[in-house]
């Protein structure tokens, strides 16, 4: 995506065997920062090509990992945007991305997924619905967040656990992805809104 630069990794299974090499017994989350997601690019690639769905509006984007989302809402006019990330690397990484794009994003480490209903205008979730778990979880942060009336959006190339029936699509991309992570070197990928 021409529009913004990203710090990346250039091996995914070099980075992903170091960081497990580096744990040294520790629990360390998947860099899961370091890779160009398929919903992620999807859903920046929209927001770029969509600009008033968040011009001037405060978003949330969910497990935001290198801050990619966030960094098209912020380019797109957003009035201020929060990526949340659980993991420390992935907050690390979101600061250099966001310092390399010229924009400020306030980047938050927890999990919000079980709290109350967003405070916010438009939450995002690029590429989350991997993990039956997690989804779960995930759903019921978009449903709480829709009910106190934000937009909810979210971009998935068809992961398992999308919910298709409880969403609306709203655009579709076909979305190069490194195949050492997918199946295949493009995705059709879809942005969905939350009914």
């Amino acid at each position: 995506m021409p529009e913004i630069r990203l710090r990346l990794a250039s091996d995914a299974i070099e980075l992903w065997e170091r960081t497990e090499q580096d744990a040294s017994g520790a629990e360390l989350s998947p860099p899961f920062w370091a890779f160009p997601w398929a919903g992620g690019q999807a859903l920046a690639r929209y927001l770029l090509d969509h600009p008033a769905l968040v011009r001037g509006r405060t978003v949330l984007d969910l497990a935001a990992g290198s801050g990619l989302v966030a960094l098209a809402a912020a380019r797109a006019g957003a009035a201020s945007v929060t990526p949340t990330e659980t993991d420390p690397l992935a907050i690390a990484v979101i600061a250099l991305n966001s310092a390399a794009n010229g924009v400020r994003l306030a980047a938050a480490l927890g999990d919000v997924l079980d709290g109350g209903a967003p405070a916010t205008d438009v939450v995002l979730a690029g590429d989350a619905f991997y993990e039956r778990a997690l989804a779960r979880r995930l759903l019921g942060c978009l449903d709480r967040a829709r009910a106190a009336g934000a937009r909810v959006l979210v971009g998935d190339p068809g992961r398992a656990y999308l919910p298709r029936d409880r969403f609306e699509p709203v655009a579709a991309y076909q979305v190069p992805v490194p195949r050492t992570l997918e199946d295949a070197d493009t995705k059709h990928t879809t942005v969905w809104q939350l009914r």
